[in-house]
């Protein structure tokens, strides 16, 4: 029911994104955009010691691609580039293989998109700020970024 899928949780961590906010000397930058809807999501970030130092994003997205960035703005500093790997193929994993959403403190308001699994056409537009950063981590260790939104 679509009412599940902007239910008022999604909505509220939509509202609740941070103001757009361009880092200066970022050391990697990405922009996704969904090919299905439109939304944009661009990311820099910075990393010391293997973990995320500073983090700036520009959302141009729906609402379901902006609760997803906003609870990642809020929450990415200090994570480690393992564990934002792991993010991702967890995020993709409940969306597209009913698996479980994210665990631990840093993560477990992503369980809030867990309804948007049964929308296959909004999947990608709530991948895309996991899709950025991924860009980014793999700019920053050599590796060549594959499109998959």
């Amino acid at each position: 029911m679509i009412s599940d899928l902007y239910s008022g949780g999604i909505l509220d961590a939509a509202a609740a994104i941070p103001p757009a906010r361009r880092l200066a000397a970022p050391d990697a930058s990405a922009k996704k955009i969904s090919r299905v809807c439109g939304s944009e999501i661009e990311v820099d970030l910075t990393l010391k010691d293997g973990a995320v130092a500073e983090f700036g994003m520009a959302a141009r997205a729906c609402a379901l691609g902006q609760a997803a960035a906003s609870i990642v703005a809020r929450n990415i500093t200090g994570a480690s580039v393992d564990e934002l790997y792991q993010l991702r193929d967890e995020m993709r994993a409940m969306l597209k293989e009913d698996g479980p959403p994210p665990t631990g403190a840093r993560w477990r308001d992503l369980a809030l998109l867990e309804t948007i699994r049964d929308y296959p056409q909004r999947h990608a537009s709530t991948l895309l700020v996991f899709e950025a950063v991924c860009d980014c981590l793999d700019q920053l260790s050599g590796k060549k970024a594959v499109a998959t939104t």
